[in-house]
């Protein structure tokens, strides 16, 4: 098997074989994202790709049960191929459970809901979805490429072709201006369409990239881990996505927070409250986190 560069996929994935399907990221223009930077986009040939999953099947056995597509918005691939490799998954593991790609709404909404139904009764059946947040400004400000609206738009097909759709928050990439409105609207958002996961993920700058050279200079004012936890409550206050899980699966968040919505709602709030009863020197400094 063959992979070009590093390995980025989510903790859930972690059981999953890894088979790189495109090199990098078409869009690769996020301002808090440094991944992908050394590599030119392309999707891999889908007769590498289908010797990659063959080797796997040599070395594994047909007992895999997950596989996960990398790299970044393995949605764009034409759907004709991405069919393709996911009925070749299906034939090579018969045991396989999930298939699963990251794909970012603008991408998603390329596809026609036909597309999309296609992709599902071919085996692809959770895509991997970061929105960061559902204000328009902060997705603007982070330069994510999308809107509220398209994210709405995307999560709702996706559902309607029966996909699962797992969804990423940013916590604290609004910084202190617009940390308020970034939980309210992205509560909003994902009101709408009420992802299978919502999980959470915390901002922090990464030298290289534009909101590194911001915080450096003062033009964005990064948050206290107090002031992070109150926005995650805020965000979790106003969710109302009946049946959602929502996962703090992430080294990088200040909180463990876990449980499903909205049953688990008051617990998790009440979590969230025991935390910011602590010293806040006991958290990480905010500009220091992992991957």
């Amino acid at each position: 098997m063959r992979y070009e560069g590093i390995v980025y996929r989510p903790p859930s994935e972690a059981g999953s074989l890894l088979i790189q399907a495109t090199i990098g990221c078409p869009h690769n223009r996020c301002a808090f994202c440094y991944l992908y930077k050394d590599k030119k986009f392309r999707v891999r040939p889908v007769e590498d790709i289908k010797a990659d999953l063959q080797t796997a099947r040599e070395y594994y056995g047909e007992g895999v049960q997950s596989v996960f597509f990398p790299d970044g918005n393995t949605i764009v691939m034409k759907t004709e191929q991405l069919v393709d490799i996911c009925r070749y998954a299906r034939a090579c593991f018969p045991h396989l459970q999930r298939i699963t790609v990251y794909g970012s709404a603008k991408f998603v909404n390329k596809k026609s809901l036909e597309e999309l139904i296609t992709l599902k009764e071919a085996g692809l059946n959770r895509l991997h979805m970061g929105m960061e947040s559902g204000d328009d400004v902060v997705l603007n400000e982070i330069c994510k490429g999308t809107s509220s609206e398209e994210i709405i738009a995307a999560g709702l097909k996706l559902k309607q072709a029966g996909i699962e759709v797992s969804e990423y928050y940013l916590a604290g990439v609004g910084g202190r201006k617009y940390s308020r409105q970034h939980a309210i609207n992205s509560a909003k958002a994902l009101n709408a369409f009420v992802p299978s996961f919502i999980r959470l993920r915390t901002f922090f700058p990464q030298p290289g990239t534009p909101m590194y050279e911001a915080y450096q200079s003062g033009e964005f004012e990064l948050q206290t881990p107090h002031e992070t936890l109150r926005e995650v409550r805020l965000l979790l206050e106003n969710l109302e996505c009946e049946g959602s899980v929502f996962l703090s699966d992430h080294s990088n968040n200040y909180c463990n927070i876990n449980g499903i919505l909205t049953r688990d709602k008051d617990r998790m709030l009440a979590e969230l409250d025991e935390l910011l009863s602590y010293d806040e020197r006991l958290f990480r400094p905010p500009h220091l986190g992992v991957l």
